[in-house]
């Protein structure tokens, strides 16, 4: 189902969009993802959001923005309603939808990851709900032989042949290899474009697999934008973002898209675990991420094993530097987010800050995780409820360390109703793969949790949540 374009979305595209019916110039007025960034804080800030801006009686709002953003810029930007119009009815006539971060469809995996760094907007064509499906990133070099073209493919059928997305970039090279692989064998594809968006999507080998479902793609950038080295490197995170695990097949070393966009996984973000090709003809590249922390790919051969590469942890002990705000990526109510205590690294800092009173109902807010946040009343009454549940272990701990394992047992009886994996854990709780896995097992051992294969996740136990 294709989404219906939100007043909020129109009024983001105004604000940030190039509105190009074909390849014209855009607008020099344009606000970066940087100054759309602050405009958005500052409509938070003063319970507003975007559509507000386009409203009859706009011309105080516009004003209230001056510290932000120039009052005349604005004007000028969201006086391209006639564009606006224009533009829209070309994306519908090739299939192409768009969505902002201020729309319920908007891929909780980028908000819980990328959280204010994620893409004001997103275009894209195909089933959306596909971008919730997590499974394997296949990046590489754009120029390889075909003996890497092969093993490429093969990798792209295992996954299909195991049921889980194949997600890449769509770049010549490995990214079509892996894809084609993974699509020729009946699985499903994700592809995050840097660029040419509408020509991709209007390919005659395209079109009926993004009609059918088993093809999604999607762009950050205006749908006919040309290339652009600096679009190719940002849009990384977002192919790591959507997925479970990732694997490198070939990077040039200390230059190039695939290696920054590593280098960037594994230093800084750490969604997820960065596998590299550890057969075949050698790599100054690929030895250099192992020797930053990726891992040598097992080279699986059949599904159970390569199952098991989405069962490692991101190889880091270090928490995502990405925090401050309460984003989770289930269904649970986000209210949780409002009252879950911060959970610290280590446990020797323990502390429980006191439950924030909710927001007024009247609060406006751009994203609308954080708005459904300040709009839902405490949960006090049933997270009290959970921890008579708990038993006595969780109302009395002895040791510190106790204590704060005792928040997070109390956290994961209210988060783990449905399945999420141990990475989406991590990003909710804002601290590290490796750290969330350990707690998980260790609830899994004292059977507050299991861990299932399909959908794959940890889950509050059956039992448990009928008590």
């Amino acid at each position: 189902m294709t989404p219906a374009l939100s007043p909020n979305t129109q009024a983001i595209l105004l604000l940030t969009a190039p509105l190009i019916a074909g390849r014209g110039p855009s607008s020099p007025d344009l606000l970066t993802p940087g100054e759309y960034k602050r405009l958005a804080r500052h409509l938070r800030e003063i319970q507003r959001q975007p559509a507000d801006l386009v409203s009859p009686d706009a011309n105080d709002l516009l004003r209230a923005c001056q510290p932000v953003i120039d009052e005349g810029r604005l004007q000028r930007l969201l006086g391209r309603g006639f564009l606006l119009s224009q533009v829209i009815e070309r994306w519908q006539a090739r299939a192409i939808w768009v969505i902002s971060r201020a729309d319920p469809e908007y891929p909780k995996r980028l908000k819980v990851r990328l959280r204010e760094d994620a893409p004001a907007v997103l275009y894209g064509c195909g089933d959306i709900s596909l971008l919730e499906s997590g499974g394997l990133a296949v990046v590489g070099s754009r120029n390889v032989d075909d003996s890497l073209i092969d093993y490429t493919m093969a990798v792209g059928r295992l996954a299909a042949r195991a049921r889980r997305t194949l997600v890449s970039g769509g770049a010549k090279g490995i990214d079509q290899a892996a894809m084609r692989g993974a699509l020729e064998a009946g699985g499903n594809v994700s592809g995050v474009l840097a660029d040419s968006l509408e020509k991709t999507t209007m390919n005659r080998e395209h079109r009926n697999l993004l009609i059918d479902g088993q093809l999604t793609l999607i762009s950050p950038y205006d749908p006919n934008a040309g290339f652009n080295v600096g679009n190719a490197m940002q849009r990384n995170k977002l192919i790591y973002a959507l997925a479970d695990a990732s694997l490198v097949v070939s990077s040039d070393l200390n230059k190039g898209g695939t290696w920054a966009g590593a280098v960037e996984q594994l230093d800084k973000l750490k969604f997820v675990p960065v596998y590299v090709r550890s057969t075949g003809e050698q790599s100054t590249g690929l030895d250099a991420l192992h020797k930053k922390g990726a891992l040598p790919w097992p080279s699986p051969q059949d599904v159970d094993s390569f199952e098991a590469v989405f069962d490692v942890a991101a190889p880091t002990n270090e928490p995502s530097p990405q925090s401050g705000l309460s984003l989770f990526s289930g269904e649970e109510s986000p209210a949780v987010a409002a009252t879950s205590p911060k959970v610290p690294e280590t446990p020797q800092a323990v502390e429980v800050p006191a439950k924030p009173e909710p927001a007024p109902a009247s609060v406006k807010i751009d994203d609308p995780v954080e708005l459904d946040a300040a709009r839902v009343p405490s949960v006090a009454p049933t997270h009290r409820a959970e921890t008579e549940k708990a038993g006595p272990e969780v109302r009395a701990a002895s040791t510190p360390a106790d204590t704060l394992f005792a928040a997070v047992r109390e956290v994961a009886l209210l988060l783990l109703k449905t399945p999420m994996k141990d990475a989406d854990v991590a990003a909710a709780l804002d601290i590290s793969n490796a750290q969330a896995k350990a707690w998980l097992q260790r609830m899994v051992d004292e059977g507050v949790l299991e861990k299932q294969k399909k959908p794959a996740g940890y889950i509050v136990k059956q039992e448990r949540l009928f008590e």
